[in-house]
């Protein structure tokens, strides 16, 4: 049997400008391939009655699932409702059920319904109408020509539930009783071609699951997709690759479920109940940053400070002013000191510090843009690594917060061996 098509048309004006991106595509692109629904195509159309008539029509033609989502509120270029009910031959027609309901909405906030709401209330005839129990604009189910088109709401906070409670189910009952299920992989330290050279033999053997290889801005990911008649079927496929390929490069996967490396380093830090402290020059407190991006990094983060200038590396963090002239702030004897001070003041299990050139100018020809050393301390060792990265200034201080990140997750996976 062929897999089940779908496409997603994003509608709204501002999914064009450089502020706004579709998130709503890749949440839906994930729930329609646990059913067994292949995503074929995306498009983002502008509020634009002619463009979004053009490409929910073209859509008709060559998807089996259709799935628009935004533009049904209730201003003058909410245009949703009208073109997809032109779009398929039919007219809007006024349900007083759903003007009751949105009227009962507003109530329920103290306030009367404003008539222009009630535009909300006109749905495609003949179709079905979707609770919103988020928010005044129903949903839509329109089935035509043995395609189903399905009209969802803006907002992520309404149409997931919307989608999730009333859209699923319906698709689960006739799709192709094919089961898809994604892992994703993360590795460190290694490059696309690399890893693919290592996995590639192990890969090809699983025929049942489809296997994608992408670089992103600090590490590579391994995207797992299996395939079988049910959910856990297919998780235990990719449990039974996700073995393999660990046990292939080793420390280097530093997540088998998508997490981000502060993440992991966190859990790690928390499992065996020991505390961290950062010292950071050219990331400017990118680090901290992200470890306190994680719920519950106050178990294990104590602090961090910015020493950006030299004189701050030498009052905060006890830095040898002579050190610094010796070898310059970026070096491998003052990213240690650095991690040693931090280690001792804060009285953490472990101390990491990054000082570099992060550019576009300040580099030579012995420290080019890109030179970066990573100190370590912890109470048996102190140590660095040198790193020359690539990019400009907003990737050089990202790949270094990675680096960091990294040499402190290796060096706690080392301690508890």
């Amino acid at each position: 049997m062929n897999r089940p098509t779908a496409e997603i048309i994003a509608i709204g004006s501002e999914l064009l400008t450089p502020t706004k991106t579709d998130t709503n595509s890749l949440w839906l692109t994930e729930r329609l391939n646990e059913v067994g629904i292949e995503v074929k195509l995306k498009t983002v159309v502008g509020d634009d009655p002619e463009r979004l008539e053009e490409a929910v029509r073209d859509a008709l033609k060559r998807a089996d699932v259709i799935i628009t989502t935004g533009g049904l509120g209730p201003t003058e270029d909410d245009v949703t409702r009208k073109i997809v009910a032109r779009s398929v031959g039919l007219e809007l027609e006024f349900r007083q059920d759903l003007e009751d309901g949105i009227r009962a909405r507003f109530k329920s906030f103290g306030r009367e319904m404003p008539e222009i709401n009630r535009r909300q209330a006109y749905i495609v005839k003949g179709a079905e109408a979707l609770a919103n129990s988020n928010g005044t604009a129903p949903g839509m189910l329109v089935s035509t020509d043995g395609r189903l088109l399905v009209v969802l709401p803006g907002p992520p906070r309404e149409l997931k539930p919307m989608f999730s409670d009333h859209v699923i189910p319906v698709l689960a009952a006739s799709g192709s009783g094919v089961v898809f299920r994604k892992r994703v992989l993360k590795v460190s330290g290694l490059g696309e071609s690399a890893i693919d050279e290592a996995i590639a033999p192990i890969y090809k053997t699983f025929q049942d699951i489809t296997t994608g290889i992408l670089f992103n801005k600090s590490e590579v990911e391994v995207h797992l997709t299996a395939q079988a008649s049910t959910g856990d079927a297919a998780d235990a496929r990719n449990d039974e690759l996700v073995k393999l390929v660990v046990a292939k490069l080793g420390d280097a996967v530093f997540s088998t479920e998508g997490e981000e490396m502060e993440s992991v380093v966190g859990r790690l830090l928390r499992e065996r109940g020991e505390t961290l402290a950062v010292a950071e020059s050219c990331t400017g407190g990118l680090i901290g940053s992200r470890i306190t991006e994680v719920a519950g990094s106050s178990e294990y983060f104590l602090e961090g400070v910015v020493t950006y200038a030299n004189s701050a590396k030498v009052r905060m963090l006890g830095v040898d002013e002579g050190l610094i002239a010796k070898h310059g702030a970026v070096s491998q004897e003052v990213a240690e000191a650095m991690a040693a001070g931090m280690l001792s003041s804060s009285g953490a299990d472990y101390a990491v510090s990054v000082t570099g050139i992060a550019g576009p100018g300040g580099g030579s020809e012995e420290k080019p843009v890109g030179t970066v050393f990573v100190g370590y301390a912890d109470i048996e060792s102190v140590r660095s690594t040198r790193l020359q990265l690539p990019g400009d200034r907003y990737l050089i201080r990202w790949r270094a917060s990675q680096a960091a990140l990294d040499i402190l997750r290796r060096q706690i996976l080392r301690r508890s061996r």
